[in-house]
């Protein structure tokens, strides 16, 4: 399994050292885009539209918009700076609380916390959590981002969800158009909780299939072994001149400038005598 983060965490005077792992995976079946002309995988560049022209990364700075149209542009040094401030205490248990006061709204990803040596702190953990019924809650930095985390015992192993600041759930209290009474007969509650009774039952994962996810995997697969496949139009070779002399000579020919032809010479106008007759 992937270690994506190294480093510990603290609760008093004890100190656990730990890696983390990504607990979950996205399986969306991923689509590249291809050019229907050609079946060439499109590619996406980086474009100044004020210069119309292509950049790199080294020419790319952070920027904040205050106003619009306005920035403050922040250099990678003063991050880095703030980030290690940040570092030195953000793998701290700071609190221990009941898993069920917080509300699920709140969570957002989960990892797995294995021991980087150090595993009877591990397993002091995890039996205290476990007897207490209590969750830790502390804060750790990943990927340049203060996180809120979680820490509890799932399946025997250490597990650590990130969890949302307050600020960064929206208030329920903004959604629009949600009715501010329940304008239903008893009749119709009961009906409602009869119906929930029914479907009532033990949450098990294992019953629940992504089946949009199964059929555009069998779609894919069908075509596949039908031989329905395109392939990549190679770009097609310059034309070689086989003719040396062929070849130098329109390279002259290209890169010969261009002349203007000369005006021709007007012929001076005959002079006459005074009898009028042409010298």
């Amino acid at each position: 399994m992937h270690t994506m983060w190294k480093g510990s965490i603290s609760f008093g005077l004890v100190n656990i050292p730990i890696k983390l792992h990504a607990a979950t995976e996205d399986k969306n079946v991923k689509f590249r885009s291809l050019h229907n002309e050609c079946h060439t995988p499109i590619k996406y560049e980086k474009v100044c539209p004020t210069c119309e022209k292509e950049i790199g990364t080294k020419d790319i700075v952070k920027g904040y918009e205050v106003t619009k149209g306005k920035f403050v542009v922040v250099e990678e040094d003063e991050l880095s700076g703030l980030k290690e401030a940040v570092e030195e205490k953000a793998v701290e248990i700071i609190d221990f609380i009941k898993l069920d006061e917080i509300d699920p709204i709140y969570f957002n990803r989960s990892y797995y916390m294995s021991p980087d040596g150090g595993n009877k702190a591990y397993g002091l953990l995890r039996k205290a959590l476990t007897e207490s019924e209590k969750v830790g809650l502390a804060k750790i930095m990943i990927r340049s981002k203060e996180q809120l985390a979680v820490i509890r015992v799932y399946q025997d192993t250490l597990l650590m969800e990130t969890i949302h600041f307050p600020d960064e759930v929206r208030k329920a209290a903004d959604v629009p158009n949600v009715p501010s009474e329940d304008n239903v007969t008893k009749k119709e509650i009961d009906t409602a909780i009869m119906l929930i009774d029914q479907l009532t039952t033990t949450f098990d994962p294992e019953k629940y299939k992504d089946e949009y996810r199964t059929k555009v995997l069998e779609l894919i697969e069908a075509k596949r072994t039908g031989k329905d496949l395109v392939t990549v139009k190679e770009k097609e070779p310059a034309a070689q001149m086989t003719d040396l002399m062929a070849a130098l000579q329109a390279s002259i020919d290209r890169t010969k400038p261009k002349t203007k032809r000369p005006a021709k010479a007007k012929k001076p106008a005959a002079k006459t005598s005074a009898a009028g007759e042409k010298k």
